[in-house]
C-alpha cells in the first residue's frame, strides 16, 4: 500500500495495481467489483475483507463521476477505508480499442472451434471472456 495515503471522510482510497505497477489511485464513495462469488459493492466503513476477482467490470464512483475499468482476475482487499485491487490486467473503459478487442474475440472463437484439434479449450474460453468483457466495458454496457 502507498505510504501515508490519506482518505477524505466518507471516501475509500483505492489503489489499482497490475503486474506492471500501480495503474491509478482514487478517492471514491462507492465501488462495484466482479467477485468470483458474484458482483459486490463497497461503501465507506465496510468491514475488512479479501476476495478473489473474476473477469468483469470494475466501477468506481466519486464526486467526479464514474470510472469503469475492464479487469481480468486478481484480488480485492479493503481495510480501514483503504482498498487495494491487485488485477491480472486492468484497462480503463476510455482506453479500450474496440477494433482490437473485436479481433481478439474472433480469434478466441476460432480457437474454440479448433478445440478438437488440440487447441487448449480452457485458454480459448478465458481469451473469449476477456475479449467480451473489454468489448462490453468499452461500449459502456
Amino acid at each position: 500500500m502507498p505510504e501515508a495515503a490519506t482518505t477524505t471522510v466518507g471516501t475509500i482510497h483505492v489503489t489499482l495495481v497490475t503486474p506492471f505497477g500501480t495503474q491509478q489511485e482514487y478517492d471514491i464513495r462507492h465501488l462495484r467489483a466482479p467477485g468470483v462469488e458474484g458482483e459486490f459493492g463497497v461503501l465507506p466503513g465496510h468491514i475488512p475483507f479479501l476476495t478473489p476477482l473474476r473477469i468483469g467490470a470494475l466501477h468506481l464512483d466519486s464526486d467526479d463521476g464514474r470510472r469503469t475499468w475492464a479487469v481480468s482476475g486478481g484480488y480485492f482487499e479493503i481495510i480501514d477505508d483503504r482498498a487495494v485491487i491487485l488485477a491480472e490486467t486492468a484497462e480503463p473503459a476510455d482506453s479500450i480499442d474496440l477494433e482490437r478487442a473485436e479481433a481478439a474475440r474472433r480469434r478466441a472463437l476460432e480457437r474454440l472451434q479448433l478445440a478438437a484439434e488440440g487447441v487448449d479449450n480452457e485458454r480459448a474460453r478465458a481469451s473469449l471472456a476477456r475479449a467480451v468483457n473489454r468489448l462490453g466495458v468499452g461500449r459502456g454496457s
